[in-house]
């Protein structure tokens, strides 16, 4: 018999039960919030039902509260204390979230238990972290020599450690984001300062090499095309193999009401559109625009 598919819905109601506590234990007060979240999902800018189109995990930068939202409503929120920066988010099969911030690591239990925390060394930043099975995971760490890590996090001990190739790596902060290893194997690497993405062999060998400037983000779809941010000229592009571009979108050419402030990070939907994220310009433009393949679509608001 085929393995059921893991969709968000399943697990759900693992984070509404009524034995799940207000705040867990682990929980650290986060910085008074200059945001709003809007319950409903509604606004002159939210066609298509808005916030309750999709069921989501939501983070940002400037906010360390982890937001899980159904139904258009938030759900279950999780917060992470002060401080820079939550940047990169998964829900695990069992529900467990596993997220970075950039001075520590770690993963949450729909119940608000943090079954484990990996603090940053002093002088280097955890921006990145992917699950690649159920008790392991990779992290790109912003050093000044980075590097690559992947830790086994029942044990907590380093299974595999290898440098990440870097021109004069100066400002440390501005190394990486979404580091990603592929279904291949392989490490798609978003140089953020370098204005290139890099596909690297486990023994950290080039095998692919793309310029576009200040990739935030950088994930291989599953066609086997290589999906980016050009945070500078404020577009998203999709590109082959051969390095043709398939696919883009510009902020630009949104309407201008519901135009986004900037693009860090996206999501392809099995349905073939896109999900645009923005830092939300301090709430004065949309945080999501969901995108068709001909460009058409409408805005997620804050």
């Amino acid at each position: 018999m085929a393995e059921k598919e893991y969709t968000l819905e399943s697990v759900l109601s693992r984070f509404t039960d009524s034995s799940v506590p207000e705040r867990g234990k682990d929980e650290e007060p986060i910085d008074p919030p200059s945001w709003r979240v809007s319950g409903e999902g509604s606004g002159k800018t939210a066609p298509e039902n808005g916030m309750a189109r999709h069921s989501m995990l939501y983070i940002g930068e400037g906010c360390n509260r982890i937001f899980l939202v159904a139904g258009g409503k938030v759900i279950w929120t999780y917060d992470t204390g002060r401080g820079w920066e939550l940047d990169d988010i998964w829900m695990k099969k069992n529900g467990n979230i596993v997220f970075s911030r950039m001075s520590w690591a770690g993963e949450v239990t729909p119940d608000k238990r943090l079954v484990w925390r990996r603090n940053c060394p002093e002088g280097e930043e955890y921006h990145t972290i992917q699950p690649i099975d159920a008790e392991r995971v990779i992290m790109a760490v912003n050093a000044p020599k980075p590097y690559c890590m992947i830790v086994n996090t029942g044990t907590g001990r380093v299974e595999y450690r290898h440098d990440i190739p870097y021109e004069n790596p100066g400002w440390v902060h501005g190394h990486f984001r979404r580091f990603r290893m592929t279904a291949r194997g392989t490490f798609l690497v978003p140089y953020l300062s370098l204005n290139k993405v890099a596909e690297y062999d486990g023994d950290f060998n080039e095998i692919w090499r793309y310029h576009i400037d200040r990739p935030w983000a950088a994930v291989r779809l599953r066609n086997g095309n290589t999906m980016m941010t050009d945070e500078y000229h404020a577009l998203v592009r999709e590109a082959a193999p051969d390095g043709r571009t398939v696919w883009e979108i510009a902020l630009s050419e949104l309407p201008p009401d519901k135009r986004l402030h900037d693009c860090q990070s996206f999501v392809r939907l099995k349905n073939g559109n896109t999900v645009l994220c923005s830092r939300g310009n301090g709430g004065l433009s949309p945080q999501m625009a969901e995108v068709t393949p001909d460009k058409r679509g409408g805005v997620v608001p804050e």
